[in-house]
């Protein structure tokens, strides 16, 4: 008995969580800094926590009401129509539904390398291939419709992501016009914003209104600060919304990630601090350390250490993690996540005092 052929297929890397690094170096998890994963430094909304404990007797039933109110909810939030939200256990759940929405077996979809794993994990499960396009350090992986057209073909899918992770570039919204425009009918553009909320560009959602071949992917995971509940979802055009209900794995949210996702909702407050705090760690970043780094729209940094293993191995000493990028294709860079004022600034004096002690090209 063996499983279908999954050669091509690589395991996800995640960031590095405390208690791994904490048991790894035989010390406390609350000794240790973590800016590895993109997660939000302030946790989940009060409010969420409390709907958690609130409705944690009725685990017991399906979440037939919260995931209706949610999806009503989102659809307000967005002036959609119920249908065109498209609610799933995490952004990458959405992007399942959408590759088993758009793929037949052998259509190709476009993703930017470096980028998410997941786009491609998720063609191929579904029987699709993968081309890349390339994003260029040197440019600081400006991304415009060109870059993109370039290395088009017709593929049924192309994925942008904006802020992009893990550089934190953008897209501006006429770019992703242009791409629209400039590839064929029956191409998909979907425009991943895990990371909107941190950027002050608009959502590619404007779009709707004009064209029927923009879908977007949005989380909870990062701003909202639910990333241990796995709620994301999809928004996309009436056109063929109706599809969902065909593709959806049944009541794909749990009830709890519901109710928690209901109440970080209405929690502006929570929200707005999450934001401001990303947008002052990044600067604060870019400002402090002493080594290249690109302008991000996200809550992280990718900066250019040299050799990203022994720096992200003497930070962890240091009682600091962060992403070594080698599994993006950048074994020159790490990717740190903006914590708290105290966390950021801890972080950046010892990157700092990492980079003053290791010479170029010599391990820690």
């Amino acid at each position: 008995m063996h499983t279908r052929d999954l050669s091509e297929h690589s395991p996800y890397v995640p960031g590095r969580g405390d208690e791994e690094v904490a048991r790894e170096l035989g010390i406390d998890p609350a000794e240790l800094v973590t800016l590895s994963s993109n997660e939000n430094p302030h946790g989940a909304s009060p409010d969420a926590v409390a709907a958690i404990r609130e409705h944690a007797e009725s685990i017991s039933v399906y979440p037939k009401s919260s995931h209706a109110d949610l999806i009503a909810e989102l659809a307000a939030e967005w002036t959609l129509d119920d249908e065109q939200v498209w609610l799933s256990a995490g952004a990458d759940g959405s992007i399942d539904y959408l590759s088993r929405a758009m793929l037949e077996p052998d259509d190709r979809i476009l993703a930017p390398d470096p980028g998410f794993a997941y786009y491609g994990m998720s063609a191929r499960y579904h029987h699709g291939e993968v081309a890349t396009y390339e994003l260029d350090p040197a440019d600081d992986f400006e991304q415009t419709a060109e870059t993109v057209l370039d290395a088009y073909a017709g593929e049924r899918m192309i994925y942008v992501t904006s802020p992009h992770n893990p550089s934190g570039s953008v897209m501006d919204l006429a770019e992703v016009r242009l791409l629209a425009d400039a590839t064929a009918e029956e191409t998909l553009v979907v425009v991943d914003e895990a990371y909107g909320e941190f950027a002050e560009t608009p959502s590619a959602v404007e779009l709707f209104e004009e064209r029927a071949d923009v879908a977007v992917l949005r989380t909870f995971s990062k701003a909202y600060g639910l990333a241990g509940l796995r709620v994301g979802y999809a928004l996309v055009p009436e056109a063929w919304a109706d599809a969902y209900a065909r593709v959806n794995t049944p009541f794909a949210a749990s009830e709890l990630a519901c109710r928690a996702a209901l109440a970080a909702l209405a929690d502006d407050e929570h929200v707005d601090r999450s934001i401001e705090s990303a947008r002052w760690g990044r600067e604060y970043v870019r400002e402090h350390v002493d080594a290249p780094t690109v302008e991000s729209a996200g809550n992280f940094v990718l900066i250019e250490v040299g050799d990203a293993e022994a720096v992200t191995e003497a930070l962890q000493r240091e009682g600091i993690i962060v992403r070594d990028c080698t599994s993006f294709g950048l074994p020159e860079h790490v990717r740190v996540t903006t914590g708290t004022r105290e966390e950021t600034r801890a972080a950046v004096e010892a990157i700092n005092d990492v980079l003053a002690r290791l010479e170029p090209g010599v391990s820690a």
